[in-house]
């Protein structure tokens, strides 16, 4: 099996630290120095946090502010609602944001978050038979999503 290395820019390393570590997610510091520390986000899929000006030298496109612009959606499943709550809400403990209420499409539970750089997480509890007897995303036909209030 081989691992997913996700990287996303962050202007403060220490208060990214501060904020992954709260969410859960353990250091692996043999991936990890002065310019970037890498977090287990589930089993191989690594989040690479990196310092704006050393993320900048892997490519020659301008790194955008993830405060003002969306550039990926990155999303992860939960085992349950209340997983998917228990998460967000470390991590607006944390420091990070809830950008727009939790949306319910009865298959699927999302919630977002989004970290003090602004980089968009997304938290999601799925039941993929429910989703199939819903005429849902597993048959490629799009529910409407009933919007909650955050930690409903």
């Amino acid at each position: 099996m081989t691992d997913v290395f996700i990287s996303l820019p962050t202007s403060d390393l220490e208060r990214a630290k501060t904020f992954y570590t709260a969410l859960g997610f353990p250091i692996r510091p043999e991936f990890s120095d002065e310019n970037g520390t890498c977090f287990v986000a589930q089993e191989n899929v690594l989040l690479m946090l990196i310092t704006r000006e050393f993320f900048a030298t892997f490519t020659d496109k301008p790194i955008v502010d993830p405060a003002a612009a969306a550039q990926v959606s990155i999303n992860f499943s939960r085992d349950s609602r209340e997983e998917v709550d228990e998460i967000v809400a470390k991590g607006v403990a944390a420091g990070g944001a809830e950008p727009k209420p939790a949306q319910d499409y009865g298959f699927m539970y999302m919630r977002d978050l989004d970290d003090p750089d602004g980089n968009s997480l997304g938290f999601l509890y799925a039941v993929p038979e429910d989703a199939a007897e819903a005429g849902g995303a597993a048959e490629g036909a799009e529910a409407e999503p009933s919007v909650q209030p955050a930690g409903a």
